[in-house]
């Protein structure tokens, strides 16, 4: 396993929402009440490393049989909550975006038409008997989309720059904040948005991601995870990185029509990023 995940460097992110143990109905919530007491309980890296493993058979297996049992767990508050992987839903919803990021001869190289048109199949058959099914989390690749970004608040920020000799010392770099903030931001940003320009892929990315939140309980918590990512950034970038901040400060800016320093702040984060994007191209 170690072996693979050398091999395939998974740059993504992720945006990851935690219910409290009341959100879930019987009998889901009595198996999250029994798993949340589990003293070994998996990372973000032992379910990257599964979804791995399964593209190594020939045909590979783009989305398990079955839905996964796991969950990361937290607690809020004195309250226990758990952000169900739903390993499968989301291979199912990963699949179907695949034809946007590869040209097709290699996407049929990657995964053979026929595996990909029967796990479409198979998706449509359980969108039938699941029609409500929505996943906890959503991963984004090469990037942190900016509208995660309104999410959150710099003083959220957590970073830790690793190489402590625990765990794996990678570096971390994610933001927490409660579902209500959350929720906040987006209303206000949209707000901001609309008032300042024309309908458009910010604008839209953030109806979306609002609407993704308004599913969940409201005292939930909402994680932003760098995840694989901080392995694609310079650690003095990594470090200096407040992503956050400069989004903020160009939605006020945007709020007091002061077009300038917005641009200003859009600048930043492109400079930013510039690095990133350079080596998704060069892969």
């Amino acid at each position: 396993m170690p072996k693979v995940s050398s091999v395939i460097v998974p740059y993504a992110a992720y945006l990851r929402v935690y219910e409290p143990l009341a959100a879930f109905p019987e009998p889901e919530r009595s198996h999250w009440t029994r798993y949340a007491r589990r003293t070994d309980l998996p990372s973000y890296q032992d379910e990257l490393r599964r979804s791995l493993a399964d593209l190594l058979p020939t045909p590979p297996v783009p989305v398990p049989v079955h839905e996964s049992g796991d969950a990361f767990v937290t607690e809020v508050d004195g309250v226990v909550c758990v952000c169900p992987w739903r390993t499968r839903l989301r291979g199912w919803q990963a699949l179907g975006e695949l034809a946007e990021d590869f040209p097709e001869p290699v996407l049929d190289a990657l995964l053979p038409p026929v595996v990909r048109r029967q796990s479409a199949q198979d998706y449509e058959r359980w969108l039938e008997r699941n029609p409500d099914a929505r996943p906890w989390i959503r991963t984004a690749t090469w990037q942190v989309p900016i509208n995660w970004f309104v999410l959150v608040s710099d003083e959220e920020r957590e970073y830790d720059k690793g190489g402590d000799g625990i765990g794996t010392g990678a570096p971390v770099l994610r933001y927490r904040t409660p579902m209500v903030q959350a929720r906040r931001r987006v209303a206000r940003g949209l707000r901001a948005l609309k008032e300042a320009m024309d309908e458009g892929p910010l604008i839209d990315g953030l109806v979306d991601v609002g609407r993704w939140l308004e599913e969940f309980h409201p005292r939930s918590l909402v994680e932003l995870d760098y995840g694989g990512l901080v392995h694609a950034l310079p650690a003095g970038e990594l470090e200096d990185d407040h992503s956050a901040a400069d989004v903020a400060e160009g939605i006020e800016a945007l709020r007091q029509g002061d077009g300038e320093s917005a641009g200003a702040a859009y600048g930043r984060l492109v400079e930013r990023w510039r690095s990133v994007r350079d080596r998704r191209s060069a892969n």
